[in-house]
């Protein structure tokens, strides 16, 4: 991302179509953005890249004990 342009968000490719429970992340400043898609005015949380590595490997560590 460029200084000054807007982030370009991602929804979570485990959101589905009808809309419910729902994050979307972008890239800011070298960090991960992630932020609620059903208001997206609220609060974004940042994590630094590892850390949201770390976060997302664990989630699919639990889904396949599932």
């Amino acid at each position: 991302m460029t200084h000054g342009s807007a982030p370009q968000w991602r929804k979570s490719s485990h959101s589905g179509h009808q809309g419910g429970e729902c994050v979307e992340v972008a890239e800011i400043s070298g960090r991960i953005a992630v932020r609620d898609s059903k208001n997206p005015a609220r609060r974004v949380h940042l994590f630094d890249k590892a850390a949201f590595r770390a976060f997302t490997r664990s989630l699919r560590v639990e889904d396949d004990r599932r």
